[in-house]
């Protein structure tokens, strides 16, 4: 592997007198395949954090929530994880599309642990893991470059509470959000949009 570290991460090594750290890091713990013990913990999650940047760099950070275990681990250098109905923004979508460098941040709010993978991502609308997913409308495969768990100490503990009801399930119907049936959505939403049926759950 390269190192992580660029000239102004380097910069700032040197001016707090970290780089003997950063350097011991790297090597001890970052690696570019995901360990079983890896997989376990990602596909124990039910929810990460996206970062992505445009065509010019700009960044753009996005929560992602699903059932536990909707981050799939493919194999040791792939994850994937399915794009449901949201916004109808596809910032996250449409930054990956042109410039496929992200990365992700799966945090354990209950026991205060964490892990960051970085690497490359792209769109696949016809994917085959598609049909483990009700109602995804594409699944985003990861090439994973960098794996590495995070120092917890800053982590505030939260205690899980219940399951947001707008993740699909096989079981049931998934209801659509209020704010599409507003005044000042609901005549812009997409044709095929859940929240178009009168007879949609709402909540």
């Amino acid at each position: 592997m390269e190192s992580m570290f660029s000239d102004a991460s380097r910069a700032l090594q040197d001016q707090f007198d970290t780089r003997r750290l950063a350097d011991r890091i790297e090597k001890l713990l970052v690696h570019d395949r995901l360990s079983p013990d890896d997989a376990a913990f990602i596909e124990g999650r039910d929810m990460f954090f996206l970062a992505t940047a445009d065509e010019q760099g700009r960044p753009n950070c996005s929560y992602k929530g699903g059932a536990t275990g909707f981050v799939r681990v493919v194999d040791d250098r792939t994850l994937a994880f399915p794009s449901y109905n949201g916004n109808g923004m596809y910032l996250s979508a449409g930054n990956l599309v042109a410039n496929p460098h992200v990365g992700l941040l799966f945090i354990d709010f209950e026991h205060a642990d964490r892990m960051r993978v970085n690497g490359e991502a792209r769109v696949e609308d016809r994917d085959p893991l598609l049909t483990d997913y009700p109602e995804a409308q594409f699944v985003v495969r990861v090439a994973v470059r960098e794996v590495f768990p995070n120092c917890p100490r800053y982590i505030h503990r939260f205690s899980r509470i219940e399951d947001s009801p707008f993740v699909p399930r096989e079981d049931c119907v998934t209801p659509v959000p209020s704010w599409k049936r507003m005044d000042w959505a609901r005549d812009a939403l997409a044709a095929d949009d859940p929240a178009n049926d009168p007879g949609a759950p709402v909540v």
